[in-house]
């Protein structure tokens, strides 16, 4: 199916259940934090899987110690694979290239520049032409049982409303080069799921781990968290918009966990996903929950999106203009992102998947943004300190 939320067997080997007896995952992405929770993630769900990470030669190294860092059952079962999503045979030498094709099984495609200010031959090179040499690599795989796509919900751009799952090009707007060019990759996938065993997945905006709060960088929604949590405890910080628009958070353990189990049921080959909040708290709720949290004072009053950067002079505020204007246009978009199929399928999951109200992991999420100003604090404390004090 190439719309829809159906079931299809797919073309792979199995063991009568749509599971193959050893999985071979290709994982895409790598330094991404989402794609280095993935690899953990599928290594720890079995003793048995295989995992090969895709890697730029400038990060090897990086990848190495990432390896190094695994439980050693894990490490011994992943496989580096030096190459780029974008490059033709993804730059490897024929026979690595046929050797590849002919032992993976499923292929996690979470690849991708979100960065707005990346230069637009860039974006394209690697989201749109990235995709499409990944679906010639799963043409070519002898064993594929799976192409899960790691799209975005913001693939919907500037639409308003309820946003189904089977929803994608229904004329709207595209706000950046990161929506527009990831829309137009998952519109190459869903052609190729006519051919090809294809489930898509729509992340909304990525948090930190429900339980320990950790994430690899602070964007997106962070901006105004780490404002909120380093502003003075008297300081009553006012909020880009009203606020009033549901603001679509999930953790990123939610995000994987619901991966994994969508990649290997069976009924998901054909369908797409939003991997949302079904109960998305307001943007102004959440960021009173983050003051409440931090003992700060709560948000009041707003600033409206529109205004120029040159306003936000106040004390504290120049750094919410480091804000990318997507992330703050979200406060005033109404967008509400139906997960119909989602739930339907996890809910009759063996692992149990559910996405946690932001209500209950709020916590985590603050602590860990104190832990890391704290020890950026420290950090920066220790270098200004003259070394002749330390004699």
């Amino acid at each position: 199916m190439t719309s829809g939320n159906g079931t299809s067997n797919g073309n792979g080997s199995g063991n009568g259940n749509g599971h193959p007896t050893h999985d071979v995952s290709l994982v895409t992405g790598f330094p991404a934090f989402t794609a280095r929770r993935l690899v953990e993630r599928l290594l720890a769900r079995t003793a048995d899987d295989r995992v090969l990470m895709l890697v730029r030669d400038k990060f090897r190294n990086d990848a190495v110690a990432f390896q190094a860092l695994l439980p050693p059952s894990s490490r011994s079962r992943l496989r580096l694979v030096e190459g780029d999503v974008a490059d033709m045979d993804l730059g490897l030498p024929g026979p690595d290239y046929k050797a590849l094709a002919a032992e993976v099984t499923a292929i996690h495609h979470t690849a991708a520049v979100y960065y707005l200010g990346a230069k637009r031959e860039l974006v394209e090179r690697v989201n749109v032409d990235g995709t499409r040499m990944m679906l010639e690599l799963a043409a070519d795989c002898t064993r594929l049982r799976r192409f899960v796509h790691w799209s975005t919900s913001q693939v919907s751009g500037a639409r308003s409303g309820v946003i189904l799952e089977e929803e994608l090009d229904c004329g709207q707007r595209f706000r950046n080069i990161y929506e527009e060019t990831k829309f137009r990759a998952e519109r190459m996938v869903r052609d190729a799921a006519r051919r090809l065993p294809v489930t898509i997945l729509r992340p909304g905006i990525i948090v930190g781990d429900s339980k320990t709060g950790e994430i690899d960088k602070f964007d997106g929604p962070y901006y105004l968290l780490v404002l909120i949590v380093s502003s003075p405890i008297d300081v009553h910080l006012p909020l880009p918009g009203r606020g009033s628009a549901p603001l679509n958070l999930v953790p990123i353990d939610y995000v994987v966990e619901s991966a994994i189990a969508l990649s290997r049921d069976p009924r998901a080959v054909g369908g797409t996903f939003h991997l949302t909040d079904p109960a998305p708290f307001s943007a102004r709720t959440v960021y009173e929950l983050v003051a409440q949290r931090a003992d700060k004072k709560a948000p009041r009053g707003m600033i409206p999106t529109g205004l120029a950067r040159a306003l936000l002079k106040a004390p504290g505020l120049e750094r919410l203009a480091r804000a990318p204007l997507a992330f703050l246009e979200a406060f005033n978009h109404l967008a509400l992102y139906n997960c119909r199929h989602t739930l339907t399928l996890l809910s009759g999951d063996p692992w149990h998947v559910r996405c946690p109200p932001f209500d209950s992991y709020v916590d985590p999420l603050v602590r860990y943004v104190r832990d890391v100003q704290a020890r950026k604090k420290q950090a920066r404390d220790e270098e200004a300190a003259d070394p002749l004090d330390m004699a």
